[in-house]
């Protein structure tokens, strides 16, 4: 087994290596996310990956040239960092632990993070996600790698959404189109006009939305609130294209957030989501 850099003509046979992790609820990756992807682009997260340098890709290959993997890796110039941004390698460890050691040999002695930002391969998926993905993470955790939970990575059917009665106080949210990030604000108002619950829904990709954002009141809960507002997000989903809904809910929101954690994970249990992975993000000190 070889590691040379990426060349356009790899574009194949490294769409074919992420569609084999492709998990539930993410779209297909095309050739343009992939071109995305290997400049350093991603429409997630968009100031991260705008301070970085530009990406250094390289692939493993067999000794016919078969391509068995593929990885990307940067530094970022503020702080001297690294970052193994993405990798593929069909879930083989000897494939995955020969990538890892060639960015880690070409970034040399620093701090590396691994899978820290979401780039543009996925809808949003920060982090690896560590049951589907055990080669990549046993791999990076054999030279030194310490992983930490990011969030829980959660989905549903929209056709299979419980249906939740309208609360007869607050059935209608106001609807507001937001820019940064494309999509849609949803906000639940008291009579008064005091805002007692509001959620964020991404626009549909390939029929796919994502829950950016989900809140009812502390003062406002147990009233069926946060159902029918969830309810109002899927329909106005559904009404743009929309059949699947993902989200994902963070293991440790920063002190600042708003977000109530157990309130949300309850909400979307009892709403029917399924938690299909925990995504994970990596630090390896300088060696």
């Amino acid at each position: 087994m070889r590691i040379r850099p990426y060349r356009a003509e790899d574009q194949d046979a490294v769409l074919a290596l992420i569609a084999d992790d492709r998990l539930t609820g993410q779209p297909e990756t095309t050739a343009a996310m992939l071109t995305e992807a290997l400049a350093g682009y991603s429409p997630t997260e968009s100031d991260q990956w705008a301070a970085l340098d530009v990406p250094r890709t390289a692939v493993a290959h067999d000794p016919a040239g078969r391509v068995l993997g593929a990885a990307s890796y940067t530094t970022r110039s503020s702080d001297q960092e690294g970052f193994v941004l993405w990798l593929h390698s069909g879930e083989d460890l000897p494939v995955a632990s020969a990538l890892i050691d060639a960015a880690l040999a070409d970034l040399g002695p620093r701090t590396v993070h691994a899978f820290a930002f979401a780039s543009a391969l996925s809808l949003g998926l920060q982090g690896l996600p560590v049951r589907s993905r055990p080669a990549t993470r046993k791999a990076l955790e054999s030279v030194g790698f310490s992983g930490r939970d990011q969030c829980s990575y959660l989905h549903r059917h929209l056709r299979e959404l419980p249906h939740v009665p309208e609360s007869r106080t607050y059935p209608i949210a106001d609807v507001q189109t937001s820019d940064q990030p494309p999509g849609r604000q949803l906000y639940l108002r008291d009579t008064d006009g005091a805002l007692i619950g509001e959620a964020a829904l991404g626009e549909p990709v390939d029929g796919i939305g994502v829950l950016q954002w989900i809140e009812i009141g502390a003062a406002h809960r147990g009233r069926g609130l946060g159902g029918n507002l969830l309810t109002q997000c899927c329909d106005l989903l559904a009404g743009n294209g929309g059949h699947e809904l993902i989200a994902y809910l963070p293991e440790d929101p920063p002190r600042d957030s708003r977000l109530d954690q157990p309130a949300a994970g309850h909400l979307l249990a009892t709403q029917g989501f399924e938690e299909i992975d925990t995504l994970c993000t990596f630090t390896r000190g300088p060696v």
